[in-house]
């Protein structure tokens, strides 16, 4: 005899979970996963597609008694610029070193770029990016790296 009784079935695997990878392992970095850059003195873009990135570097400067040094992390859409992040050396000041390490996860839409900006000869901005989920929020795992 038939019964009208709906069983719910619970599925508990990680996969069900949306990842089969914890994730600070999905985030690792790896050889063929990496895009360095590096900007002294000029404008470097780091990311122009869709997506999730981890950009993590560091940035120097020294200053030398003309005018502001400064590295600065810069998203833009393409009509409008954000600074989000930045070493900044004082006008006048003398020989002032300054460096700093910056690790974060940005998200770029459609038309969205993130650039390193180095304004001077004595200012450096290097790093290295990786693309950590796609813009529908799929994961990107490790290149080499493939879950069993």
């Amino acid at each position: 005899m038939a019964q009208n009784v709906i069983v719910p079935i619970v599925d508990l695997t990680a996969a069900a979970q949306g990842s089969t990878v914890p994730t600070d392992l999905q985030q690792a970095l790896a050889f063929g996963s990496q895009t360095a850059f590096s900007a002294n003195n000029s404008t470097v873009v780091i990311a122009n597609t869709t997506g999730f990135y981890r950009i993590f570097g560091n940035a120097s400067l020294r200053t030398s008694g003309g005018g502001a040094v400064s590295n600065v992390l810069q998203m833009s859409d393409g009509l409008s610029t954000k600074n989000i992040w930045s070493l900044n050396g004082s006008a006048g000041s003398t020989d002032l070193g300054l460096s700093d390490n910056f690790d974060f996860i940005v998200f770029l839409a459609a038309s969205e770029s993130i650039s390193a900006i180095s304004n001077s000869a004595d200012a450096f901005c290097v790093g290295s990016s990786r693309q950590i989920a796609t813009v529908n929020g799929d994961l990107v795992n490790p290149s080499g790296f493939t879950p069993q």
